[in-house]
This record gives structure tokens, C-alpha cells and sequence, in this order.
């Protein structure tokens, strides 16, 4: 999980408690259920929609220029966007790192990894998905909803000047790190590298340990739950997990992942590498001394990022 300034940790899967409990049976009135049903559902999977804080403009930061975007995408809905050029690229193209949040997150959480890149010659794009941050909001957001934003922003991204639409890479953190999977995986434009915070393997395994923290059944309530949301986000989980994806991914990956990590176990990091590596993605998993939220534990580690960043563009 993501810490924010307050000091509040903010879940991957932020849940309404009282959404959760009205998704128990017993609790319906006697019409209506399936109304009643998805929009429990929807109530209790809902992001918090977080601030800034502090606001970007006023982080610190040397050697780059920071500018604020606003995107509509194909829905007509508006993404926030912030762009951070280093100055010492002048106008050449430069590789491009768009970054992407977790889920309950926005684009401020994610500002401890600009200054690396940045240092390290990168244009960097901060995005804050749907129903995160400053962009709008919208009647729900999933994980294929968190790569259309990727996609549109690429495709944005690659038409600005000085950036190198032949060298964009992805940075995601958990949900955003699935995302930046399956757009690697499927979507347009292509990218040339993937470095993966914190991804679990499988949305699935994610649900049914949420159903066990909100004490609801497994067999009959927790697979309706799971064949539902499936039909409203419009894809199965087996399809978008990233198990699955990374298999289909052919540019380097690198996967981040706490020794620690009490929401997604360390495990998944090592699945997904071995799965991988034995599908001929060229992956790599890299373990830190931390938890879900990486922000400290990577400072350490900055130089590898960038190291595999650099590497990418010498292939």
C-alpha cells in the first residue's frame, strides 16, 4: 500500500466497509436484489478519490521542467497528466517513462521515482487514472480501464516534442503495474520496456482474500461476486491477470517486489518471473527490504531501475 503525506495507508484495494456489508445476504430486502447487488458492489470496491498533497507544482525537484495536461479519452472523460522534461536534454527526443499509480492512489504518491529518472536523462508523464486524483470520475475503473488511460497517454506522449516515441517505457505500482502488463501485452502504442512494482499474479487470488478480510463466503456469495464483476469490468480475470500477460510481453520486464509485502506476497513476484522467463520474456526480478509500498525501500535501488532503463535503450 501507498502511504500518503498524511500519513494514512491507503490499500490497494480500498473497499467501502459499509458497501462490503451490504453485499452479505442476508442483509437484502426481499426485491430488487440484483440492484441491490451491483451497486453494493460498486459502492464497496470504490477507490478513495485522494488530493494531492502536497500538490505537485510544489515538490521539489532539480534539473527538470514540470507541466500540467489535461486528455480527454474515448469516453469523453478528462485525465490529469503532468509531464517533467530534464533540462539538460534541450529540445533532442529523449526516452519516455510514463508512471502509473496503484489502486486508491494518484500521480503524487508516485513523485519518489521521478528524480532518478529524470537525473538519468528520462522525460517522465505522471498519470492519475480515472477516479484517482485530479481526473474525472466515472461510474467505476478496473484494471482494463487503468490501461485505456495508458494507451490514450502514450498515444498523446508520443506526439510531444521531445520525447522519443521509439523509447517509452511503462512504471506501474500494483493495480498500475497489471495495467502496464496488459498494455505491454496487447495495446498501442508499443513499449519498449516494463518496470512492474509490487504486481500480483492473479486478480482473482486478490478477491477471494478480500472476501476473507470482509468474513464473506467464498462458494456461493464470493463466486457471484466474482462472475459479476467480471461482466461489468467486461473481461474474465484469467484473461487479465498478469500471469497471463507478462507471458505475452515481448519487451524486458523488470518485476519490484517487497520481501515483505503483506498485501501481495513476495510469492507472485516469483511466479510471475518463472512464468516469464519460461514463456522467452526476457524478466528479471529484483527483491527489496519492504512492504507494499516501496517508496523507501527503492532508494537503494534507484540506480538498478535506471541501469535497466539505460540497458533497454543500448538493445
Amino acid at each position: 500500500m501507498w502511504c500518503g503525506a498524511s500519513g494514512k495507508s491507503v490499500d490497494y484495494m480500498s473497499v467501502s466497509t459499509s458497501g462490503a456489508r451490504l453485499l452479505r445476504p442476508w442483509l437484502w430486502p426481499g426485491i430488487g436484489l440484483q440492484w441491490v447487488f451491483h451497486h453494493a458492489l460498486l459502492r464497496a470496491l470504490r477507490a478513495p478519490q485522494l488530493p494531492h498533497d502536497p500538490p505537485l507544482h510544489e515538490r521539489p525537484l532539480q534539473g527538470g521542467v514540470l507541466s500540467a495536461h489535461r486528455l480527454s479519452t474515448s469516453q469523453g472523460k478528462q485525465l490529469a497528466v503532468w509531464l517533467v522534461r530534464p533540462e539538460a536534454a534541450g529540445s533532442r527526443p529523449s526516452p519516455t517513462v510514463l508512471v502509473m499509480h496503484g489502486w486508491g492512489a494518484n500521480a503524487a504518491m508516485m513523485w519518489p521515482v521521478v528524480q532518478p529518472l529524470v537525473d538519468s536523462g528520462h522525460v517522465v508523464a505522471l498519470l492519475d487514472a480515472r477516479c484517482h486524483g485530479e481526473s474525472d470520475g466515472d461510474e467505476f475503473t478496473s484494471l482494463p480501464r487503468f490501461a485505456e488511460d495508458i494507451a490514450t497517454t502514450l498515444r498523446w506522449l508520443s506526439r510531444q516534442p521531445g520525447v522519443d516515441a521509439e523509447r517509452l517505457a511503462l512504471l506501474g505500482h500494483s493495480v498500475g503495474a497489471g495495467a502496464c502488463l496488459l498494455h505491454a501485452a496487447q495495446g498501442r502504442p508499443q513499449v519498449a520496456a516494463v518496470v512492474s512494482l509490487s504486481a500480483f499474479a492473479h486478480p482473482a487470488e486478490m478477491m477471494r482474500r478480500w472476501l476473507s478480510e470482509h468474513h464473506l463466503p467464498q462458494r456461493v456469495v464470493g463466486q457471484a461476486i466474482l462472475a459479476h464483476v467480471q461482466r461489468v469490468i467486461g473481461a474474465r480475470f484469467d484473461e487479465i491477470a498478469p500471469l497471463h500477460t507478462i507471458q505475452q510481453v515481448r519487451a524486458p520486464v523488470l518485476l519490484v517486489h517487497g520481501r515483505h509485502d503483506e498485501a501481495v506476497p513476495f510469492e507472485d513476484a516469483q511466479r510471475l518471473c518463472a512464468t516469464a522467463q519460461a514463456a522467452g520474456v526476457p524478466a528479471q526480478l529484483l527483491a527489496v527490504d519492504g512492504g507494499h509500498d516501496l517508496r523507501a525501500s527503492l532508494a537503494p535501488h534507484q540506480h538498478t531501475i535506471t541501469d535497466f532503463l539505460q540497458a533497454t535503450w543500448r538493445r
